[in-house]
């Protein structure tokens, strides 16, 4: 299918990074040489997405500096942070109609392109989110459970070994479920599960969290291997 927007989630806070993001904002600190922000673009990029927008609040001036130049909406927050659910329906203007991915900037991934995978499994017909997720074998940075148990036809269930990575695509009148301004997508993703529309995609690559400070030796790491 042709890829629809994509909207780079990149308005939080940091906040698990400590000192590192008093002065600039999670998505532009450098993992293998590179913002994450960058690694994130590079996999956006590689499914031609009709748009690609990024969301920001925290310190955004320095990201929109950081990607001037290029064909990016941005879509600030700027009087409150409107978390994951919120900050997408905040985008939705921005994105135009039509299913839309979504993808984390404080992860990396080796090895496959998550959004092609999705793209190339996704079935609006049965399906109002499709989520990429990784086998705690192949996750790298992450500490504490799993999110979702992984059925044989692919629905999701709350709680299970499989870890989410951060990339989704969605349809986006599920958001107006929610009547808050700020909520954040487990809500929606809550909803779907037990209407039986959640389904998700085992990522064949590897992924890692980069949360926290330690994590960015983890993840250039992870990068490094063949």
């Amino acid at each position: 299918m042709t890829a629809p927007a994509i909207l780079l989630f990149a308005a939080g806070l940091g906040t698990r990074m400590g000192a590192l993001t008093r002065t600039r904002p999670k998505p532009l600190i450098r993992v293998a040489g590179k913002a994450l922000i960058d690694h994130a673009l590079e996999i956006a990029s590689e499914a031609s997405p009709r748009r690609i927008a990024v969301n920001l609040h925290y310190l955004p001036a320095m990201i929109e500096a950081h990607l001037a130049g290029q064909d990016i909406v941005f879509c600030r927050e700027d009087g409150q942070l409107l978390d994951t659910g919120g900050g997408l329906r905040n985008a939705l203007t921005a994105l135009g109609p039509g299913p839309v991915l979504t993808l984390n900037t404080d992860a990396v991934w080796r090895g496959a392109n998550p959004i092609l995978q999705l793209l190339e499994a996704w079935s609006p017909d049965r399906s109002e989110a499709l989520l990429s997720l990784a086998p705690p074998e192949r996750a790298s940075g992450h500490s504490g459970a799993g999110d979702f148990t992984l059925g044989p036809d692919g629905r999701l269930t709350r709680g299970g070994p499989m870890i989410y990575t951060g990339a989704q695509i969605i349809r986006p009148d599920v958001l107006h479920a929610v009547p808050d301004p700020v909520f954040s997508l487990n809500r929606v993703w809550d909803l779907l599960a037990q209407r039986g529309t959640l389904h998700g995609q085992q990522f064949c690559g590897h992924w890692c969290d980069v949360g926290r400070p330690e994590s960015i030796a983890v993840a250039e790491a992870m990068l490094d291997q063949s």
